[in-house]
């Protein structure tokens, strides 16, 4: 059987999306995540960086922010160029510099160019600095940020993509056919240069740095929202580190032509060159998923089963919450209604990859992850009790 390859780049795909009636409500950003060392002590520490643009045919003088009174008031929308950075761990915090759109200067086709002051995005480079002072932060809580200074100054090469085909192909997006679109073109990204984190100097090395660069794009975002991707792997059969694989699972509840499906995952585990793709849209794979969600009092885990016609991949994860931060958007109608949405990128776990052969199931490696980005949220979740969240999770997982 001929299984369409998932590893194709596409800069296409990557580009700034938001024309049409998308650029009246849509947003599109570029999500980068990796590992750095500090420069004095050598300690790995896991930052992102992320260019957000949203309603670029609204956009006024200044950046429109949606949770302002007033704007909500006047039935404003959001309109603006977010520059997010940051870090996880137990100083886990998340820095916002905003632009209004008419000061930036964004490359309409492949390969995507973004600039706006000293920040500047593509698919080769990130520069840019952030600062927000404690009384900033405190004063504009439509910000929606902490405070502190970061700058950064890297090299991007991205190596692996994930390509999840006709789901995010130019036809289904003119007819805006889903809510929300994904593309990893650099599921395995190798990252270089320099950050300052609050004054101190941080190192990312290309081998080290355990990298991942994806955009997501449409007119909302999904719920439950769901992402796990690591590509510091090491098998349990060889005892060998895996520098040649990366595993990204990603979606939730996607909604096509404003109507929700049910929950659904898309999938993929590069193993050492050879795929492993569990991705629902393809329906000649007969894919079919478990997925949960479980919040202790120090931890939060994600248990993932996903199964094809020839594999199955069982997905374990956890992560520390108070390694942790609770990532912060708002929708392009200007609505928030993600106000617990987990985020981190220390998680650590086990894959088990499996071939069906027989009709049995044959164990190819039990593999340890660690550096793992993982993310999961549920609208509507910060205002129940704790016995209405575990009576929604049983009813919905």
């Amino acid at each position: 059987m001929k299984i369409d390859n998932f590893n194709r780049h596409s800069k296409w795909r990557d580009q700034f999306m938001l024309r049409g009636p998308l650029a009246h409500l849509g947003y599109d950003w570029w999500w980068h995540s990796f590992t750095a060392q500090d420069a004095e002590t050598g300690e790995d520490k896991p930052f992102f960086i992320e260019f957000f643009i949203c309603n670029p045919a609204l956009a006024e003088k200044d950046p429109v922010f949606g949770q302002l009174s007033e704007n909500k008031n006047k039935g404003k929308k959001p309109s603006y160029l977010m520059v997010k950075a940051g870090t996880w761990g137990e100083d886990a915090c998340q820095l916002h510099r905003f632009f209004s759109l008419k000061d930036v200067k964004i490359h309409g086709k492949a390969p995507y160019k973004i600039k706006a002051g000293d920040c500047f995005a593509s698919e080769t480079a990130l520069k840019g600095s952030i600062s927000i002072s404690k009384e900033e932060a405190e004063s504009h809580p439509e910000w929606m940020c902490d405070h502190g200074e970061i700058s950064f100054d890297l090299i991007i090469d991205k190596q692996i993509a994930f390509n999840v085909g006709y789901g995010a192909s130019k036809p289904l997006r003119d007819v805006e056919a889903f809510a929300m679109y994904w593309h990893a073109e650099g599921m395995k990204s190798a990252y270089g240069g320099i950050i300052t984190f609050n004054g101190r100097k941080y190192i990312v090395a290309p081998g080290k740095s355990y990298g991942y660069a994806d955009k997501n794009w449409g007119r909302d975002f999904t719920s439950p929202w769901v992402w796990l991707s690591s590509n510091c792997l090491k098998s349990k059969k060889t005892g060998r580190m895996l520098h040649n694989s990366v595993f990204d699972i990603g979606g939730g509840r996607p909604k096509i032509y404003f109507v929700p499906l049910d929950r659904r995952l898309l999938g993929v585990f590069y193993y050492e060159g050879k795929e492993y793709d569990f991705n629902f849209s393809k329906l000649h794979l007969h894919v079919q998923t478990q997925f949960s969600f479980e919040e202790k009092e120090d931890e939060v885990i994600w248990h993932v089963r996903q199964e094809n016609i020839v594999a199955a991949m069982e997905t374990e994860i956890h992560c520390l919450k108070k390694d942790m931060l609770l990532i912060n958007y708002e929708a392009p109608d200007g609505q928030k209604l993600h106000n617990r949405l987990w985020n981190g990128g220390t998680g650590y776990g086990t894959v088990k990859m499996y071939d069906k052969k027989g009709g049995k199931m044959i164990l190819v490696d039990e593999i340890e992850a660690t550096h793992v980005g993982c993310e999961y949220g549920e609208y509507g979740m910060k205002d129940f009790s704790d016995e209405a969240k575990e009576t929604v999770k049983r009813l919905v997982g």
